[in-house]
């Protein structure tokens, strides 16, 4: 199955009450465990890929693994750009076979990030890409984004109506509480705000960080609106935690498939128990 738009399912989400994971890609092991998770399951899913993790991959190998992850999960798969800083890396990612973006404008004023989101969706759907946006700041350490708790703002309900009545982004992230990386304590979500913003506006809403938030807090946000969940620290806290394990108790093996192979096998657990989590399971 070629890659698809997050059009091809997001919509149906959020008519049907579940919500699509993105799950990102890291290096191969991650590429495999969560294509492996998405065929179990027979659950569509979002590859995240970050500008970081394309420097370290590459494009074109990025690009190469998910088109064949693709073909061999049989699901939707989504290969989407997340938290894009610019217009050049968008098209960049666009013209490599992107199915997806997010543009992430919401450093910038208001006015002007709708305005450069507008620019985005307008030469994205022009080649049948799906366009994610945002509006808040969420806070929280992940990859390049670093946000003190200090300067994380919540969306306004009305800035995000708004907001997505001009842009018509297919997705729209709002900052309603969540973090990136893992929570020192629980988190503290504005169910209100996701609610308001859900009922005026067509598009699923995003929640970003959505490692270690309690299950009923997710359930919830999927009731009221929200038809994607990103994670990925999750899935690096559970890989990294089997192969500390087995190069602790095994300090001279140097075969890297005899410790990365479990640590795969540990990010597949991981994204399966979200996708039943999330309600995606058996909607492929």
């Amino acid at each position: 199955m070629p890659l698809v738009p997050m059009t091809a399912f997001l919509p149906r989400a959020k008519k049907e009450g579940f919500a699509v994971g993105q799950f990102n890609m890291n290096n191969l092991e991650f590429v495999q465990g969560i294509a492996a998770a998405a065929k179990e399951e027979q659950s569509p899913f979002i590859f995240g890929v970050s500008e970081g993790a394309m420097r370290y991959m590459g494009l074109e190998y990025v690009v190469a693994m998910a088109e064949i992850a693709a073909k061999e999960s049989g699901v939707p798969v989504a290969l989407h750009l997340d938290h894009g800083s610019n217009f050049d890396v968008v098209m960049k990612c666009i013209q490599a076979g992107f199915s997806s973006v997010m543009f992430d404008g919401s450093h910038h004023p208001y006015e002007e990030n709708i305005a450069l989101t507008k620019e985005v969706v307008k030469a994205a759907h022009a080649v049948g890409v799906s366009v994610e946006g945002e509006l808040g700041t969420i806070g929280g350490v992940e990859d390049d984004l670093e946000v003190d708790e200090a300067d994380a703002a919540m969306a306004k309900p009305d800035e995000a109506i708004r907001f997505w009545e001009e842009t018509k982004v297919d997705a729209l992230a709002i900052a309603v509480g969540t973090a990136h990386g893992m929570y020192k304590g629980e988190p503290k979500i504005h169910f209100d705000i996701i609610d308001e913003v859900a009922k005026q506006v067509e598009a699923p809403i995003v929640l970003h960080g959505g490692s270690g938030v309690p299950d009923a807090a997710i359930q919830e946000s999927i009731r009221l609106g929200v038809g994607k969940i990103n994670v990925n620290t999750e899935s690096q806290v559970a890989c990294t935690a089997v192969i500390r394990e087995k190069l602790g108790n095994q300090p001279e093996m140097i075969d890297p498939r005899k410790y990365l192979g479990p640590g795969r096998d540990a990010i597949k657990e991981t994204v399966q128990g979200k996708m039943r989590l999330f309600g995606s399971s058996g909607k492929a």
